[in-house]
């Protein structure tokens, strides 16, 4: 089998020009002209992303930490793993990733790891998620927790056993992306007893400048 060159960047495809269209709070959108190896040239829409991080929490019995959140743009609720984006200047993505796990779940975790990266949807965006394996959980104190804000006043916290999210993965019921990647990877590594799991100063291609040690 091939390896995967992520990462790297082929010979051609040089980039002529872009035009920016629109900048968000979260998102910018352009468009690029592309040199394809043909020579002609293609224009291809692109939506600029910070990253983002994702936790899968596994606590005793292989239950899973999961969170319910509304999702405007497919109009309902989704189970997914606790995530955010990476919004915070120069924060590292282990510590987005345990910010995240504080504030959504209220848990803090002991042991982290990686588990995997993923390019959501390479052919539109260049959003890059990083997605930790995280054990040895404790319940943040009523006194410490998050003040939600938004959507996130309606977010609920789930537990499920890591075999029935690979069921709902494969019925079609668990849709997150970010969530049915992490809980089938989990299954995989659960199958070879934990071993494979990447260290947190792992090299992360797609978002180099944001690798960093757990601050503890």
């Amino acid at each position: 089998m091939g390896a995967d060159r992520s990462g790297e960047q082929p010979a051609g495809f040089a980039v002529l020009g872009s035009q920016h269209h629109y900048r968000g709070w979260a998102i910018d959108v352009r468009t690029d002209e592309v040199v394809m190896p043909d020579g002609s040239v293609a224009r291809r829409d692109v939506v600029e992303h910070p990253g983002a991080v994702a936790v899968v929490l596994i606590e005793p019995g292989d239950v899973v930490v999961m969170v319910r959140q509304y999702r405007h743009p497919v109009g309902h609720d989704l189970l997914e793993l606790p995530a955010g984006l990476l919004d915070v200047d120069g924060e590292p993505a282990i510590v987005a990733a345990q910010r995240e796990l504080f504030e959504e779940a209220a848990l803090r975790a002991a042991d982290w790891s990686v588990l995997l990266d993923l390019h959501t949807s390479p052919g539109m965006t260049d959003e890059a998620i990083r997605i930790y394996l995280a054990r040895g959980a404790t319940p943040v104190a009523e006194s410490e927790r998050f003040v939600a804000e938004h959507e996130e006043i309606t977010m609920t916290v789930e537990r499920h056993r890591l075999d029935e999210l690979v069921a709902m993965a494969l019925s079609g019921a668990l849709t997150n992306a970010a969530a049915v990647a992490g809980v089938l990877a989990a299954a995989a590594v659960r199958s070879h007893d934990w071993d494979g799991l990447r260290p947190i100063e792992s090299p992360w291609p797609a978002r180099p400048g944001r690798v960093g040690a757990n601050p503890g």
